[in-house]
Parts: structure tokens; sequence; C-alpha cells
């Protein structure tokens, strides 16, 4: 929690009047503004979701908000990432978010996280928030967050977007499922936005929605426990209560068995004298080869032959100035080639094939 001066962040009593039409809601008021100010939020991903999230948080005046993220800013990420301009392309995403963030709201603290948040670190992060935030493009960083948060005991907000279909879920102790109890085992992905692309008003959608949730559980008002899918470009949106979802035997909100904490996601090893990075999922996963092939071919020369992708980027280089490469086998293990940082690899990975 934030410390507080009079109830109020050091500074925030000057520029109160900031929050006069948020104030002015049915049930809001100046006691639930003061709460806000005394929360803090863990964002975890500064993409598309998180830019949008963060800044609603930020302008809404919720005390302490800390930002992660493991990628740097490119061109590409303009389209949708909104804290981030061109002067910001090849910066660390969560320091330029960061800067931008308080530059927004110099009342709030807030923290830049650059790192790949994996395991016991992401236990540490979770035990001074009051909410996290789900802004990631993978499953095993969102699983690790949903453990962090089931062990915490506080609220994790899920949120996706792909093409121009965003879907939110928030995940409450006790009231309603948590991923796990969704889907025990890491779901297969079939596409990413780098693959399937994403309309940038689909993230701004479900970036705001994950935020207004996030302030109603900050405010002590009860959320409803559903999943809510929105096509930004129709319209067309579908609501599933998600009370009956939850699993009376689920090995991580019942039976408080977090694995992934404990393994912390796939394992990463840098070969010695390869510039290659291996990334081992924490189960076996199936990967259909020919499929992300086609679906990266776009991006590089990729071939799929006995079950097994390879193939290089043509945009993806690595440190030294070669190519990145990606080799990947049916069971979901993958070889990143052209590099020696493992938060690199793993954001290839994710990036193209899913996480």
């Amino acid at each position: 929690m934030t410390e507080l001066y009079g109830g109020y962040p050091s500074g925030m009593g000057r520029s109160i009047d900031r929050y006069h039409r948020q104030k002015l809601l049915p049930g809001w008021g100046e006691p639930v503004q003061r709460r806000l100010a005394g929360s803090a939020a863990l964002v975890v991903g500064a993409g598309a979701l998180g830019s949008s999230s963060s800044e609603i948080l930020v302008r809404a005046g919720v005390g302490r908000v800390a930002i992660a993220d493991r990628d740097l800013v490119e061109l590409t990420n303009l389209q949708r990432q909104t804290l981030y301009s061109e002067a910001d392309v090849g910066k660390p995403k969560a320091e330029a978010a960061a800067s931008r963030l308080r530059a927004i709201n110099s009342d709030v603290v807030v923290e830049s996280v650059s790192e790949d948040i994996r395991g016991e670190r992401a236990l540490e992060l979770a035990e001074s928030a009051d909410v996290i935030v789900d802004g990631t493009d993978n499953f095993e960083t969102r699983y690790v967050l949903n453990d962090a948060a089931a062990a915490r005991g506080i609220p994790l907000i899920y949120g996706g977007a792909i093409g121009t279909v965003g879907t939110v879920l928030p995940v409450v102790p006790s009231v309603g499922p948590c991923l796990r109890c969704v889907s025990a085992e890491l779901p297969v992905v079939t596409d990413t936005c780098d693959t399937a692309g994403v309309l940038g008003a689909a993230t701004a959608i479900v970036g705001a929605r994950q935020a207004s949730l996030a302030l109603q559980l900050l405010a002590g008002m009860p959320v409803a426990p559903r999943i809510e899918s929105i096509d930004a470009l129709t319209g067309d949106s579908t609501i599933l209560d998600a009370s009956g979802l939850r699993d009376p035997a689920c090995a991580c909100c019942v039976e408080r068995r977090f694995d992934f904490l404990s393994i912390g996601g796939e394992v990463a090893t840098v070969l010695c004298g390869r510039n290659s990075v291996q990334l081992s999922p924490p189960a076996r996963r199936s990967v259909d080869a020919s499929r992300v092939a086609e679906a990266l071919r776009p991006h590089g020369d990729f071939a799929a032959e006995g079950g097994l992708l390879r193939g290089r980027f043509a945009a993806e280089i690595g440190e030294t100035g070669d190519p990145i490469g990606l080799f990947v086998f049916g069971d979901g293990r993958a070889i990143v080639s052209g590099t020696n940082d493992p938060a690199r690899a793993r954001a290839v990975y994710a990036r193209y094939v899913g996480g």
C-alpha cells in the first residue's frame, strides 16, 4: 500500500480537484477517491492492453502503479500501444511507459520493472499490490500471475485480444473461477497478434474494461465473475456467467498448489557457443508446425517438415546483427538462434508461436 499523508499520497492534496468529475459518480465521492489513493496496482505487460489500462488507472488517481515488461518498443507497436511515440522505439517498454505515466499524473507513484516476470519474482511483486492487471501476450506468464494472485489472495484481471475480438475475465478470490479452473492445462494457442493481426480499437476496449474492473475492486465495489467478449468491428458482444466454472478440486485456488510459481514457466537454457536459447515448456504441448509455418511466411523464410518448424525472420535481428532463427519441435520445445538473451527468446516465441 502507498504511504499516506493525511489520507493522500504525498503531494496529492494540492491537486485533488483533478478528480472532480470522477467524484461526482454515484457511490464514488471523496471516500472512494481516498481509497484509490491508498491502493496499488500491478500491471504486467506494457503493450496494447497495459498501455490502456495503466493510463486509466493513473489518471483515476490510484496511488501506486507498477508496470512490468520484458520487451523493447518497436515501430509496429505504435498502431495500438498508446503510451509510446516514435521517439520511444528501441527503449525498454516498462521504462518508456513509466516515464509517460509520470508525466500524466505526478501525484501517482509509478514504478517500472524491466524484467521477465517469473516464479518468485511474480510473488514478490504481487505482495505489495491490491490488484494485478494482465496485459501479457502468453499463457505461461498468465498462469504465473494467476498462481501469484491466488497465493496472495488478490484479484487478477485477465484480458486478451486478437483480430477484432477482445475478452475480459475478473479472477476474484473465492468469488469465481481462476484461470486454472477454466483450463487446468496451458491452452493451445492457434494464433497471435503477429500472425493473425489485431485491431487497435479491440485492445483499447479490453484495456479500458480491465481498468474499470480494477477500479471497482480497488474502490471496494463488488464484481461479478463474467467472461465478457466484444467484437470491436461489429459491436457484437457476449457475456457468460462464469460462477459455475469454479472447479471445487482446482489445484490452484482450492488445493493451493502453485505449480507455475515453483517451475517459473518454461525453462530457458543458453546453448554454449551457439548464440541460441532453448525454451522448454513446463508441460508438453502440441504445436501444429504446418499451421505455424504458414502464419509465419509473411515474416520470413519458414517451412514445416516431419512435424518440425524451422526458419529465419526477415526483420527480427539479434545482438550480433544476424537474423533471428526459430526451430520448434512438436512438443512445444524451441530453439531461438541469433540471441543469447532468454527474455528476447521468450518474447520472440510468444509473439510468433503463442504462449
